[in-house]
């Protein structure tokens, strides 16, 4: 497989440090001994189907400099499910450009793709080394301690709510609640950094919804009374694939994706914070607000952390390495240490097969037992992976002397 070419796509939804490990990748080729050229498929696996591959070996070096802060998918994205009758014209496409390497960054259902390309590759004579490169906002990949684009997003949710907790705060005479919905469909990572926010005693958010969690309507308006009675106002956050007992949406989303998830930022149905901003007008007759960033923290690179950009950017490099020696069938796994009792994180590996078929929910010790918080487990892994929040100034409220 001397010299052989390399082809490298980006999956599912971006992150704001997607690119980065996009740039590891081209780096890690254009530097390699081993392989030849480096292609990009535009728009994911579709544009292998349609012949879309470009040269990214011939981007200048100050567009790659700049590809590592850029948001966003670069190549463009893809939620095309594989079929039998999709895998020979591949195959076929990987013969015309002579691409024995293959890089794909996503979650599961991108190392899936993966997997089953080069599962197929090799069983019909064709021999291809396929490494995965993680990323996710929702941090549900299994087998890596955190993943590339989860920092930054946790960052944006922490912040959104720190910022919406204090208009929250100071509007409590207009608006009793608010309600902050999270994106995620299954995993509660990114509702529950929003618990960075807080400083004081009462700052927002004051109640989370995690998928991890069955909502249970009266138990959750007996904790907005409470919340509100307490403070003045109550702040809620929710993940945006909340469901009931049963297993049904708290949201009315009908929609679903190729995959067969259910889209709950898509048209036909209602978001879920709609759902709880109706449920607690009618309980109390409370005026609220609802606020739903839907994709914004997939790529406000403003709001991104430098460990992010730096731990995709080295992810992408990794995977080359690997690819490099033969180990194929993996994906890049971040693994927490400590380095001069810091926070360090090295490199692992996983099987790809194991990842596409294993979800990673937030874990119990980090969920307080009412279900409705976290740990302080949780603030500690948290913690090193966004930095420090902007600190603002608290009024001390002393009540003005008279005029003699």
């Amino acid at each position: 497989m001397s010299r052989a070419n390399a082809l490298v796509g980006q999956s599912g939804g971006p992150t704001s440090v997607i690119n980065s490990s996009l740039a590891g990748v081209i780096d890690g080729v254009l530097r390699s001994k081993r392989i030849g050229q480096i292609y990009g498929m535009r728009y994911g696996i579709e544009g292998v189907l349609n012949d879309g591959l470009v040269d990214l070996g011939k981007e200048s070096t100050e567009t790659l400099k700049l590809l590592r802060r850029t948001p966003s998918s670069a190549l463009g994205s893809s939620r095309l499910k594989l079929k039998d009758e999709h895998f020979e014209p591949i195959i076929e496409q990987f013969k015309k450009y002579d691409i024995r390497y293959l890089f794909m960054i996503g979650g599961n259902d991108t190392m899936d793709t993966i997997h089953r390309v080069t599962e197929y590759a090799n069983a019909n004579g064709w021999e291809m080394t396929g490494v995965g490169i993680p990323k996710t906002v929702d941090n549900d990949l299994f087998g890596t301690d955190h993943t590339p684009g989860y920092p930054s997003a946790a960052r944006y949710v922490a912040m959104s709510v720190l910022q919406a907790g204090l208009l929250a705060r100071d509007m409590q005479k207009v608006d009793q609640f608010v309600v902050f919905q999270c994106i995620g469909r299954s995993a509660g990572w990114l509702p529950a950094a929003a618990t960075a926010a807080r400083r004081n005693s009462g700052d927002a958010p004051h109640i989370l919804l995690l998928p991890e969690r069955p909502f249970e309507k009266d138990r959750f308006l007996g904790k907005v009374r409470e919340v509100h009675e307490e403070h003045g106002f109550v702040s809620i956050v929710c993940g945006e694939g909340i469901t009931f007992a049963d297993g049904s949406p708290v949201s009315a989303s009908e929609v679903k994706d190729k995959f067969g998830n259910v889209e709950f930022g898509a048209m036909g149905g209602t978001s879920v914070a709609v759902t709880l901003h109706q449920m607690i007008s009618k309980a109390f007759g409370w005026r609220g607000e609802f606020q739903i960033t839907e994709s914004l923290p997939m790529c406000a690179a403003d709001r991104g952390v430098k460990l992010d950009f730096r731990e995709a950017y080295r992810a992408g490099r990794q995977a080359v390495k690997l690819a490099s020696k033969g180990a194929g069938g993996v994906m890049v796994t971040l693994e927490r240490g400590a380095k001069h009792h810091h926070y360090h994180a090295g490199f692992g590996t996983i099987p790809l097969k194991e990842v596409a078929v294993h979800a990673r929910p937030l874990p119990d010790e980090f969920i307080s037992e009412d279900g409705f918080d976290i740990t302080p487990a949780f603030t500690k892994y948290l913690e090193p992976l966004i930095g420090d929040l902007p600190e603002y100034a608290q009024l001390k409220y002393k009540p003005a002397k008279k005029s003699e």
